[in-house]
């Protein structure tokens, strides 16, 4: 079942960034994900299943705006 990732979460990755973060802010949500790293501000764009397989957990959440 996919998880639910919005534009603007706060998401914690597996494994560690080279320059030593691992808190990523989503960008871009389809079937690929960009996320930027908030230590460095590299942007890396990962097809979804290996960010889903890589991804910790949420950290902080965006409400999204109701829909109409």
């Amino acid at each position: 079942m996919p998880k639910e990732i919005n534009v603007g979460d706060i998401v914690k990755m597996k494994k560690v960034h080279p320059c030593g973060g691992d808190e990523w802010e989503v960008l871009r949500v389809g079937m690929d994900i960009r996320i930027k790293c908030l230590k460095c501000g590299r942007m890396v764009l990962m097809p979804r299943p290996k960010f889903e397989k890589g991804m910790k957990k949420v950290i902080k959440t965006v409400e999204k705006p109701n829909e109409q």
